[in-house]
């Protein structure tokens, strides 16, 4: 399933200001991130998740969850 939920790009993030950068190359390790480390309900962490799990149950192509992740990401402070 890992090749079907490949980002085409990569999103790097740093979860908090100690811990070093970390490349995120797929959907898992994208709702990994938005289940440990981000906590706020916002609604662009909503559509992250919402988008990820569409790609992993085949409903989506993971372009339009690498979007939405990356955009939770930056409202949280920890994405390029």
């Amino acid at each position: 399933m890992t090749g079907l939920s490949r980002f085409g790009r990569r999103v790097v993030v740093q979860v908090s200001r100690h811990s070093s950068e970390r490349i995120v190359f797929d959907v898992s390790d994208a709702v990994a991130i938005l289940l440990r480390d981000l906590h706020r309900q916002t609604e662009k962490r909503k559509a992250a998740m919402d988008a990820c799990l569409q790609v992993l149950r085949g409903e989506a192509h993971p372009p339009a969850a690498r979007k939405a992740f990356a955009a939770a990401a930056l409202e949280a402070k920890i994405g390029d």
